[in-house]
């Protein structure tokens, strides 16, 4: 994915190529700006087929402005692709480079698995050095190009489900107004069907087969789809599977349904005690922080393997902890190592963490697990303890003592 130096000055002298874009400093809309190129080199619609190179630091001329490249900028430049703006997550990388005697900084983004990719709503392109918009024949462009790629598993194709297997009011009134900016939506010249294609919840408009990631989102009868699409929710009243069973539940359904189900269900089981640190003051907490518990389920949910298993996610509340079994165990460049760490992060499911990062359920991508364990701990909680296996993971979570 590294450019050489050779390429990078070939690509910094090219002023007509929709290949490179060029910010002097990040003031002012550059960055709104950055962000727009970013999506457009990720939909590669001229299908180059190579990665597209933002440059900061350098004029519109190609001369280097001189800006200092400090880790806080390139700390900046690493958190675009994950603060959930461009969406499904781009493959980019950042780098401080040396081009002609002058330090820049370089983000470099390949094309992307299954375009269109979006921000904010909106497909942006490059049309030689000029970025816009995508047309509704530029989107057919991009759709077509995803058919033809070695896609992940949530969009592989479910042969024996229909379009009347997904919900069109749950698609229209509920998932387009996340993923789409409202200008867009108001434009309304694309037909549902071709809605559909552009979000990847079917193959396309001429082969409107739902994907799995279609079936997940906005099939009411998702789990007989996709018969690991449920969660085994089970309270026991002591600390050992043999001890008496209060609550049993599956909780299945399209992905949002099923997580505000969990959401009440956790809600419902967590106790909050009551204590007075001075004659006027009182302070109450929970057992166990919902927020953390959110983090830990939706991260479940999110980075689960749903491909040849029957086992679903199980969330088993003993008296004295919370054991979470996530079927899957570390992805791409997340090993057992190295699993939990900042900066360790890789998506088996990218177009459901897409999905759910439009339905609400995700602010940003990568800090689940540092989030569960800054709340776990803000409340007395211990820290949740993750044992990961090569296809399974166990999470712990102890109640405060």
């Amino acid at each position: 994915m590294n450019l050489t130096d050779a390429e990078l000055e070939v690509l910094l002298d090219d002023l007509e190529s929709d290949r490179a874009e060029r910010k002097e400093t990040l003031k002012g809309s550059a960055p709104e700006k950055m962000r727009e190129a970013i999506c457009a080199f990720a939909n590669d619609l001229p299908n180059h087929r190579k990665p597209g190179v933002v440059f900061v630091g350098v004029k519109d001329n190609g001369t280097p402005s001189g800006l200092p490249i400090t880790d806080e900028l390139l700390l900046q430049l690493a958190d675009i692709r994950t603060d959930g703006n461009i969406l499904p997550l781009p493959t980019m990388t950042v780098e401080k480079r040396t081009v002609r005697g002058a330090e820049v900084a370089v983000v470099t983004v390949l094309p992307a698995d299954a375009p269109p990719v979006r921000y904010r709503g909106r497909v942006w392109i490059r049309t030689g050095p000029r970025r816009g918009v995508a047309s509704r024949q530029d989107e057919r462009i991009l759709n077509e190009k995803r058919r033809h790629r070695d896609l992940p598993f949530d969009l592989q194709l479910v042969s024996f489900a229909t379009l009347d297997d997904l919900n069109r009011t749950l698609f229209e009134s509920e998932y387009l107004t996340g993923a789409l900016a409202p200008d867009i939506i108001a434009a309304n010249e694309r037909s549902f069907v071709e809605r559909l294609a552009a979000s990847r919840m079917i193959e396309a408009a001429n082969n409107p087969v739902p994907t799995v990631l279609g079936c997940i989102v906005l099939s009411p009868r998702a789990r007989d789809l996709i018969p690991s699409d449920f969660i085994q929710f089970l309270r026991i009243d002591g600390t050992d599977l043999s001890d008496p069973i209060t609550d049993e539940e599956a909780i299945d359904g399209p992905v949002a349904q099923m997580l505000r189900r969990l959401d009440d269900k956790l809600e419902a089981h967590v106790r909050t005690s009551v204590g007075i640190t001075t004659a006027s003051l009182e302070v109450r907490r929970p057992d166990y922080p919902l927020p953390a518990l959110q983090q830990l389920t939706r991260n479940a949910v999110m980075h689960r393997t749903y491909e040849e298993t029957n086992a679903p996610i199980r969330i088993t509340w003993f008296s004295d902890r919370i054991e979470i079994v996530n079927p899957g165990g570390p992805y791409g460049i997340v090993t057992r190592e190295n699993f939990g760490k900042p900066g360790y992060t890789d998506y088996r499911n990218p177009n459901l963490a897409e999905a759910m990062k439009v339905l609400g359920f995700v602010q940003r991508f990568g800090v689940g697990i540092q989030t569960a364990q800054r709340v776990l701990a803000q409340n007395g909680n211990p820290p949740a303890e993750f044992v990961p296996e090569d296809n399974v993971v166990f999470v712990t979570v102890r109640a405060r003592a």
